[in-house]
Order: C-alpha cells, then sequence, then structure tokens
C-alpha cells in the first residue's frame, strides 16, 4: 500500500495552526473584555507583537492595509491577526 506519513503530517501542521488561531483568538479576546467597556477598541497587539482587528471588516480598512503608498511594507490586517503586504508601499519602493 501507499505511504500514509505525508497526510498524517498534513493534518497535524493544520491542527497546530487552528490551535494556534484559538489561542491568539482567545487571548485577543481576553485583552478586550479586561478593559472598561468604553475603552473596548477590538484592535491592538498581544503582547505588543501581534497585531489584530476583530472589527467589522471595511472596505476602507483593507484599502489602507493593502494599498497605501505611505504607509509601511507590511501593515497590521484589515481583518484577523498579523500582517497584511502594501502593495502600495511596494510600488512606491521600487519606483514602478
Amino acid at each position: 500500500m501507499g505511504n500514509r506519513q505525508p497526510e498524517k503530517s498534513h493534518r497535524t501542521v493544520k491542527g497546530l495552526w487552528l490551535l494556534a488561531l484559538a489561542i491568539v483568538s482567545a487571548i485577543a479576546i481576553v485583552q478586550e473584555l479586561r478593559k472598561p467597556p468604553e475603552k473596548r477598541t477590538w484592535h491592538g497587539k498581544i503582547a505588543d507583537l501581534l497585531p489584530y482587528d476583530l472589527r467589522k471588516p471595511t472596505i476602507e480598512r483593507f484599502r489602507e492595509a493593502s494599498w497605501n503608498p505611505d504607509g509601511p511594507i507590511l501593515s497590521s490586517k484589515a481583518w484577523g491577526f498579523g500582517w497584511t503586504p502594501n502593495f502600495g508601499a511596494i510600488k512606491k519602493l521600487f519606483g514602478a
């Protein structure tokens, strides 16, 4: 029969990613819920490192994150966790 190891390895990696996503989601939610209700923004950074934005996504935030020639090359995602490439800044960097 065939070697089943790659399939098992793929499931393990997928499971680890899902676990990591669940952990950072829980941390972000707890971080927001610990603030007084009027101070909750539902976006920020976990441990001053990993950006998150749990607000309802908008076209304007997607545009600002992915096409802002004056912004950083990597910007916080418009929704979710982590960073997204800022194609406007990349284009400006290479003068295209």
